[in-house]
């Protein structure tokens, strides 16, 4: 399955309500689980970031749909990362010319 980390900045509503983002976490894997989805790990962190998610997605269109349904909520804006395993990058290369 597809693994992409999704980069995420609080908005000022999000920033106002960060006592939330806990239980927030806890509704977006909910949401992605809804999609078909499967969050793996939610880290917050510091800097230009302040969360970070890994997440299984079945395709594009489905991780579109997620971070469609999850912006819609006002509290994070996001930036999708696709990400490829060492397997991944293997098959990648073995396909080179």
């Amino acid at each position: 399955m597809p693994t992409y980390l999704v980069l995420g900045q609080f908005t000022e509503q999000g920033v106002k309500n960060v006592k939330e983002t806990i239980k927030r976490s806890d509704a977006f894997k909910q949401m992605a689980e809804k999609h078909g989805a499967t969050v793996k790990e939610v880290f917050w962190t510091l800097g230009q970031y302040d969360i970070v998610g890994i997440i299984e997605v079945p395709d594009e269109m489905t991780m579109t749909a997620l971070s469609l349904s999850s912006g819609m909520l006002g509290n994070v804006r996001t930036q999708t990362l696709r990400a490829f395993s060492e397997a991944d990058m293997k098959t990648i290369l073995g396909k080179l010319a």
